[in-house]
């Protein structure tokens, strides 16, 4: 039987392809470096010499937080001349965390804030957010963006779609229980890594308060599309409709409420754990090729620049779904062609496509 744990399969795509195509999410944490700002302000750390560790949970190549990264350091280096400075990246092992240092150390043409810290050290962790990453109470910062929807594993077979925002019933239930768990856990991992007025800041895909997600704003559904699109190769037999049945994103869109449930509630062990919540608000970040069709009129050239920002963190689902029987070349010309049809679907009628970034900002702190 094949696992259904996510850490055995899923990693975004590796050798830059991340980053160059998910423009989107480096504009979700641009966007928002003023809140980890504003929160250092609150209670600034003291310049005691001690170390200053930051993580960045599911980094992937750290291209898209290369910047919001950057600027938190300078404001640290600023405030705390004689504190070394230890820069956690963590992902899933099968990270590429080859490409990661490149662009970190500045050896692609994304420019690095690596060179102008100070007394500044990078390292790496293979570690799930699942799990503990470093020692307790000696994280001053942690920060995941665009990361913490993914599970631990499939709780239950979505028969009919291939995302939980499409399961209905005992199954979507399913899907929130699983969501509950392992973010009450996340929770739980990252107060016990904290020190004492530490920081969280955890910006999350999410369902805002009009019910809105990613890619689903009031256009084209982008998970419905995936959904068409799969299923209409399952019928006509492209893919077996078990293989199609077997396709199911290990993601959880949480609302709002679910979000802070754990974080408010005086009897939950993540409050009793000395977390405390101090802001949170939803925004929806615009697709940015979407944007540029609609100045542009270019659709050819907009399916040709969307469709990879999709490919980038969903190609290792499809893959998955498909039966390890096959050939591993008939398994990539079958998502190849997958991703062809989905970009000449926007391609021939481009209106209404798009993957608005929909995001719950919360930030946090142990006291």
């Amino acid at each position: 039987m094949t696992s259904r744990k996510t850490d055995d399969f899923m990693a975004m795509k590796g050798a830059g392809y991340y980053s160059r195509a998910t423009i989107g999410a480096k504009h979700v944490m641009d966007n928002a470096t003023g809140l980890i700002l504003d929160a250092i302000d609150r209670q600034p750390p003291a310049d005691d010499g001690s170390v200053f560790t930051m993580t960045d949970m599911g980094c992937a190549d750290g291209g898209t937080s290369i910047d919001m990264v950057g600027r938190v350091l300078g404001d640290i280096r600023d405030r705390c001349p004689s504190r070394p400075i230890q820069m956690v990246y963590t992902d899933l092992p099968r990270n590429d965390f080859s490409q990661l240092f490149q662009i970190v150390h500045g050896l692609t043409d994304t420019e690095s804030y690596a060179s102008h810290i100070d007394n500044l050290y990078v390292m790496a962790s293979a570690t799930s957010f699942h799990s503990r990453i470093v020692p307790p109470g000696s994280l001053n910062l942690g920060h995941s963006a665009t990361a913490s929807h993914y599970i631990t594993e499939v709780p239950a077979q979505i028969e009919d779609h291939v995302h939980m925002v499409g399961a209905s019933g005992e199954v979507r239930k399913a899907f929130e229980v699983k969501g509950a768990v392992d973010w009450e856990n996340f929770l739980l991992n990252r107060t016990a890594e904290l020190a004492s007025g530490g920081l969280l800041a955890l910006f999350n895909f999410g369902i805002d308060e009009k019910g809105r997600y990613l890619g689903h704003t009031g256009g084209v559904s982008m998970f419905d599309t995936f959904n068409e699109i799969w299923r209409g190769m399952a019928d006509e037999g492209t893919i077996t409709q078990t293989e199609y049945a077997a396709t199911n994103f290990p993601q959880v869109y949480r609302t709002v409420d679910q979000f802070t449930r754990p974080i408010n509630d005086p009897e939950s062990t993540v409050y009793k754990a000395g977390l405390r919540l101090e802001h949170v608000e939803t925004r929806v970040v615009p697709c940015p090729f979407a944007a540029d069709f609609k100045s542009k009129g270019d659709a050819a050239s907009f399916a040709k620049s969307y469709i990879p920002t999709l490919r980038s963190w969903s190609e290792p689902v499809f893959l998955r779904g498909l039966s390890t029987d096959r050939p591993a070349d008939e398994r990539a010309m079958i998502v190849d062609d997958f991703y062809g049809r989905y970009q000449d679907r926007v391609a021939n009628s481009p209106e209404g496509h798009g993957m608005d970034y929909v995001h719950c900002y919360l930030i946090c702190r142990k006291v």
